[in-house]
């Protein structure tokens, strides 16, 4: 639903809690820590993520899902057609300089449910909110201040990956997240660029059909 949010409705949004300990996935730039809340705001009009903060509502991000290849669809896959042979290929340069990180919640979480009709509709949506392309996503970061204001105490927002579907991707608000929140090991992590990362990308992405090649070795 490409429209404004209503101004005469006072939603009770879905909440549902993220119990402490719960693993779940992001991929990042290697240069930044598995931990990190992205702080660069969206363009009210271009670029940017689903929920990401503007300059009319600012607030660091943190994309993430609750399985590995959650993460991986969502980063990779985004906007990748299939060939004429159904696959897809994934660019080497949408790896490079990346590395996948598994992240544990230190204490319980409450996010904002969109994982079902009722619980989009509590917040006067539908599956548009979940499902818009890239092309929507002014109209969806304007949707998330506005459910930010009806669900003062929510940590966050969950509901189905678009390129998953099966399985929930979640996005949390650095604003609202306590500090030390999150914990990581690097034992948990995978670089995407080199050849282990090529193999574990194409093994969790076989399903999906889509792979990428390993680099070249050097000369």
């Amino acid at each position: 639903m490409l429209t404004l949010p209503p101004q005469r409705y006072r939603a009770n949004p879905h909440l549902r809690r993220l119990p402490t300990g719960t693993r779940m996935w992001r991929v990042h730039g290697r240069r930044q820590a598995a931990t990190d809340f992205s702080t660069r705001g969206a363009d009210e009009n271009f670029g940017g993520g689903r929920f990401d903060g503007t300059e009319r509502e600012p607030y660091p991000v943190y994309y993430a899902g609750l399985e590995a290849g959650t993460a991986l669809a969502e980063t990779l896959l985004r906007d990748l057609p299939f060939n004429e042979a159904g696959f897809r290929t994934i660019r080497r340069v949408r790896v490079r300089g990346r590395r996948a990180s598994a992240v544990e919640t230190t204490q319980d979480l409450t996010l904002v449910d969109l994982c079902s009709g009722e619980s989009l509709a509590a917040v006067a949506q539908d599956t548009w909110l979940v499902q818009a392309e890239p092309r929507d996503y002014h109209a969806t970061r304007r949707w998330a201040g506005w459910i930010r204001e009806q669900a003062p105490a929510a940590h966050g927002l969950i509901w189905p990956s678009k390129r998953e579907g099966g399985r929930p991707a979640l996005v949390l608000f650095g604003d609202r997240c306590p500090d030390g929140c999150l914990v990581s090991e690097p034992s948990w992590g995978q670089d995407l660029d080199d050849v282990a990362g090529a193999k574990w990308i194409n093994y969790l992405l076989a399903p999906y059909r889509a792979r990428v090649a390993e680099p070249r070795p050097a000369a």
